[in-house]
């Protein structure tokens, strides 16, 4: 049976309606993506991992002003269809959502690692709020349920301040910290780094 890995994409958060707006009309896009000329590592992962792996990537809600209870509700009915062993991946708030999730819910299957990329971490000292992604005091669940823990971070990223890699360190002591140098924020059309540690878990 092939062993799943399930991907939770990025996503942005705002205060408000009118923040969002701003930003959409700011925003750049990459129209390469549209088109299917261009594809990022999470769809490519597919071909580093194999045809032993199973690639789950749901589309979470409303990506571009994310709230967190739409998410864990999406979540949630992806749950049953995946099976013990699975392997998940959050990039960004992605990584976010599953560090809140898993320190917060019970998960009903057996976790075999979780890879957080870029991951946002939301404290009561972060210069900036993800209003309800925001991280409880503590990451012990997480630990816990997890399995093996793995933290990517990249020391150019533009977007997620480095310090929050350490905050990840300290709250999950266990976790595997792999530190990137000029990875950005992780959005380059493949990463073999991921697929070789995914393929290397026993």
């Amino acid at each position: 049976m092939k062993k799943q890995v399930v991907v939770i994409h990025g996503g942005d958060n705002f205060k408000n309606r009118k923040d969002c707006l701003s930003f959409m009309k700011k925003q750049k896009i990459d129209f390469e993506r549209f088109n299917g000329k261009k594809r990022g590592w999470k769809t490519n992962l597919r071909d580093g991992l194999g045809s032993k792996f199973e690639l789950v990537l749901p589309i979470m809600p409303n990506a571009f002003d994310a709230r967190y209870v739409e998410w864990r509700v999406w979540f949630k009915k992806v749950i049953p269809f995946l099976r013990n062993g699975a392997i998940l991946v959050g990039h960004s708030l992605g990584g976010t959502f599953l560090a809140k999730y898993l320190s917060e819910n019970k998960f009903p299957k057996k976790i075999r690692a979780t890879f957080l990329v870029a991951a946002c971490y939301d404290d009561k000292d972060a210069d900036y709020s993800l209003a309800d992604f925001t991280l409880p005091k503590s990451l012990a669940k997480l630990a816990k349920q997890g399995g093996e823990i793995f933290i990517y971070q990249s020391k150019d990223d533009p977007i997620v301040p480095f310090t929050d890699f350490y905050k990840y360190k300290k709250a999950l002591p266990g976790a595997r910290a792999v530190v990137f140098k000029n990875k950005r924020h992780f959005t380059q059309e493949t990463f073999p780094e991921l697929a070789r540690a995914i393929k290397k878990l026993k």
